[in-house]
């Protein structure tokens, strides 16, 4: 990633902070984690990270556009996914959690880790985020190989 989009993703991130200057000095002087509320212009969806991770090799296929900023908290297991606000929170599954409005999401400045946390794809200030329905159909596929690599395995049949 070029200083340019460094640059860019930062200024996108810190324009959904209530203080952006105050979010840049934190990432750059303080803990290096900003708390960001989610709702105006991004939500995300935390998923496992076991089914973030084999989601996001998924997303990265030649044929779909580079997927959206993506976060992983080593510490919690898990990665979040950057989406559209979606004021009706229609994300329902065994391990999800959505932040929407009114939640507060922890993080890392877009050119380095921080803590646990850091960026499998930084946000590049353009803007762009996962689409629901991609990322949607790539969870689900996802969740599958996981459920049949969780299978016992079988023994030979009997006649």
């Amino acid at each position: 990633m070029t200083n340019t989009m460094w640059m860019r993703g930062v200024e996108w991130l810190a324009a959904s902070a209530a203080d952006p200057r105050a979010c840049k000095w934190e990432w750059d002087h303080g803990e290096g984690i900003a708390l960001l509320e989610a709702g105006r212009f991004w939500d995300v969806l935390s998923v496992p990270e076991r089914l973030g991770l084999l989601t996001l090799d998924l997303l990265w296929r030649p044929a779909l556009p580079v997927p959206g900023p993506t976060l992983v908290d080593l510490a919690a297991g898990r990665v979040g996914f950057f989406l559209p606000p979606d004021p009706d929170g229609g994300w329902v599954g065994a391990g999800l959690r959505y932040a929407t409005r009114g939640s507060w999401v922890a993080v890392p400045p877009p050119y380095r880790p921080a803590r646990s946390l850091e960026w499998l794809v930084p946000p590049d200030g353009t803007g762009t985020l996962h689409s629901p329905g991609t990322l949607e159909d790539a969870l689900r596929q996802a969740n599958g190989t996981l459920a049949v690599l969780a299978a016992p395995p079988r023994g030979p049949r009997e006649s």
